[in-house]
């Protein structure tokens, strides 16, 4: 959506550079996984120069005497801090360059100050469970800091728009600990899902723009064409394009899914008007028989 906006609105930039620029956030997206991983790893890591830092104090207290750095000394850390796949991963994405040590120092500060990490510290046993949400919790400490968020911004202007993505990957590794040796590969971009989906939409919407409006525009009632918001008439051209090509994702999926994008990129009313319209042109479509689906309940709307 927001490279078929950007080349409808830069008339220097042709399909080619277009396709390079989604080829491009696709790879940042992975990218930005990988970095808030990374941050999360080092920020664990930290315990240790902390532990190292409390012993050699010309009176250490007490606390600083039974300080023990389970936060980056136990299995389930582990299997990250040791995974060389994953370390490869980060090096050839030049992922090291982009870490800030200060706020690694300073978001393990912060978190240190949290009850859920003195609980963590003080409990006589912990469960695999309690190692999962001690992680859970730095993440979440992590991302209420405008610090962390404003440094993660600086290296990927796109993080606004792939923070949920990306959040929600870093969760489901982080409730698979300890992960497997090759977990990453769940999460590097896939063929079928940004060449054989993306791609191909976006091809479709941008050579077949005319065509696709042809089908639009006698369903817009008392609108013309020229009057609705970009956005939503790319929001629509996509809809139509998704139905009408991908025989095997259910038509309710692709219009929830649009409606749902519009909430987040377009106009307050622009759910209910595209939803209307696409609704409209779905039974349009079907009766026409230009809509094919296949399996079980994928005509379902």
């Amino acid at each position: 959506m927001q490279i078929l906006y950007s080349m409808g609105r830069d008339v220097t930039q042709d399909y080619t550079k277009g396709l390079l620029g989604y080829r491009r956030q696709i790879n940042q997206s992975f990218d930005l996984y990988l970095l808030v991983l990374f941050y999360l790893i080092k920020i664990s890591s930290y315990a240790s120069i902390d532990s190292k830092n409390r012993k050699s104090r010309l009176r250490p207290s007490p606390e600083d005497q039974f300080f023990k750095p389970i936060l980056a000394v136990n299995p389930f850390i582990k299997s990250l801090t040791e995974n060389i796949g994953l370390f490869n991963l980060i090096d050839n994405h030049d992922i090291r360059e982009k870490l800030d040590e200060d706020l690694v120092r300073s978001m393990y500060n912060e978190f240190l100050k949290t009850e859920d990490y003195k609980q963590f510290l003080q409990a006589e046993y912990l469960s695999p469970d309690d190692y999962i949400n001690i992680y859970l919790n730095l993440l979440k400490s992590c991302l209420n800091s405008s610090h962390f968020q404003d440094i993660i911004e600086d290296n990927y202007s796109q993080w606004i728009d792939d923070e949920s993505l990306v959040v929600g990957a870093i969760k489901k590794t982080l409730k698979q600990l300890p992960v497997a040796s090759d977990f990453y590969k769940d999460y590097i971009p896939s063929e079928e899902a940004t060449v054989e989906f993306g791609e191909f939409l976006l091809e479709t919407v941008f050579f077949k723009d005319r065509e696709l409006l042809e089908i639009i525009s006698p369903n817009l009632q008392n609108w013309d064409a020229e009057r609705v918001a970009v956005i939503d008439m790319i929001l629509i051209k996509m809809a139509i394009a998704e139905l009408m090509n991908f025989t095997s994702i259910p038509g309710k999926v692709t219009l929830n899914e649009y409606v749902e994008i519009s909430k987040t990129y377009s106009t307050d009313k622009s759910k209910d008007f595209i939803n209307g319209i696409l609704d409209k042109l779905f039974k349009q479509l079907m009766e026409n028989q230009k809509i094919t689906k296949e399996g079980r309940g994928l005509l379902d709307n």
